[in-house]
């Protein structure tokens, strides 16, 4: 079958301004039928009748006349897809109609036998081994040092950092994360990477991953697994990224910033006055920020560039405020407030327990680490004047978010905030 995209003309006065000849005014349907009776592929616009102000799109196809509610916004659409011009909608919708017409067996079908655990995504994204990083919250027993350990590196740090250091060489962490799937106009012939079935349309023919560029059918984004291997040539910064998107693209346990001022914090700023509740030189912690965003791990953030420890602990600060999804994610956090309320000591530690489980991986490993590091403060707070209490005022609303909550009821919730971070810091050895 052959058809060609065919304008019924027609000039009527007062037609809408984004409407050009295909406009014909007040039409019946009867009328539009027998206008468009000339051939496969015409269409017209008219007016309804029954709803003056509203538009149809009346389309020969399979020698019948199609009607589709019409919609502009400054483009022009009758479902999902936007279009600069009513001819390219109804290109793209003759393509759409006759693909979903002629091959809707097959089309039901193609996810059936999918080439992606085959020849695809997977074996084109290896997991590689994963690069040393600095310490994990859990201690381990003393041991040499690995070969070819730079002396200067570890200058500084706790005896017990450095045998974190020890064991987070040892063990692997791979992280299961989501495609972040957008819709996406395909420029040439593409095929999806799930099904190796063409891609059609004129423009939104398929989903690609913002994260790692894969792409796929609409239809077939909801079979992909959950192996999202973020690219770092699509992962543009450090700052307000996904937690689990970065691990992933930086192939780490944890974001590099955490561990980096961590460890600038742990070798020189301890026993700080006032650590983490006084705050750094605003433009200067923007400094930091951007220096992470730029250069990633190869940022300097040594004492030489920032001499005041209070920039460091700011911009770990910010780190956990700009997440998109916050430490303790929204799905965790009803969990969490729960637990906060319970009085008996046993119950509540339980209720903790039950919310960490609800964490994805890397926001459990990332949280795991802080709490060990908070803990390390609050052994130091004859100098440092911050215990547990003081750094849960601090945290509280710093790693945790009301999801979607009236201010009042956020507002309320400030407290219990603190208490959960109180709690995870006291028993950080008992819930990690």
């Amino acid at each position: 079958m052959t058809w060609v995209v065919y304008l019924i003309n027609c000039l009527v006065d007062n037609r809408p301004k984004y409407y050009g000849r295909e406009y014909h005014g007040m039409v019946s349907r009867e009328e539009a039928d027998q206008l468009l009776s000339v051939a496969e592929g015409s269409y017209l616009i008219r007016e309804s009748q029954r709803q003056p102000g509203t538009y149809t799109l009346a389309l020969r196809f399979g020698n019948q006349t199609k009607n589709f509610r019409l919609y502009h916004d400054g483009k022009h659409f009758v479902g999902e897809k936007r279009f600069e011009s009513i001819h390219d909608l109804v290109t793209d919708g003759l393509i759409t109609l006759y693909i979903e017409t002629k091959a809707a067996e097959y089309i039901a079908k193609m996810t059936i036998n999918p080439i992606y655990e085959h020849i695809g995504y997977t074996t084109l994204n290896k997991e590689p081994t994963l690069k040393k990083h600095l310490p994990v919250c859990k201690e381990v027993p003393d041991g040499p040092a690995p070969q070819g350990e730079r002396v200067d590196e570890e200058k500084g740090l706790t005896s017990l950092v450095r045998r974190a250091t020890l064991k987070d060489n040892v063990h692997t962490t791979k992280y299961e994360k989501v495609h972040n799937f957008k819709v996406h106009t395909f420029r040439g012939p593409h095929w999806c990477e799930y099904c190796a079935n063409f891609m059609w349309g004129l423009i939104a023919q398929g989903v690609k991953c913002a994260d790692c560029g894969l792409n796929v059918h609409k239809q077939c984004s909801k079979m992909v697994p959950n192996d999202c291997k973020p690219d770092l040539k699509h992962v543009k910064k450090v700052y307000s990224c996904d937690l689990t998107t970065l691990v992933k693209a930086h192939n780490s346990k944890r974001p590099m910033v955490v561990d980096m001022c961590i460890q600038e914090i742990e070798s020189r700023g301890v026993q700080s006055e006032g650590l983490y509740r006084i705050s750094g030189f605003s433009d200067l912690i923007e400094d930091v920020k951007l220096a992470f965003d730029r250069d990633g791990e190869k940022a300097d953030i040594s004492v030489n560039v920032y001499e005041d420890i209070n920039i460091i602990t700011g911009a770990l600060k910010l780190y956990f405020r700009d997440l998109p999804i916050p430490l303790i994610t929204y799905d965790a956090y009803p969990r969490f407030m729960e637990a906060a309320k319970i009085t008996d000591p046993d119950k509540r530690l339980e209720a903790h327990h039950e919310g960490l489980k609800l964490l994805p991986p890397a926001h459990c490993e990332t949280l795991c680490y802080l709490m060990a590091h908070l803990k390390r403060v609050t052994q130091n707070d004859k100098d440092n004047l911050m215990n547990a209490e003081n750094l849960g005022i601090v945290f509280g609303p710093t790693l945790m978010r009301a999801p979607d909550l009236d201010a009042m009821t956020a507002l309320n919730d400030i407290r219990y905030q603190r208490q959960v971070v109180e709690t995870l810091i006291k028993n950080e050895d008992i819930l990690f």
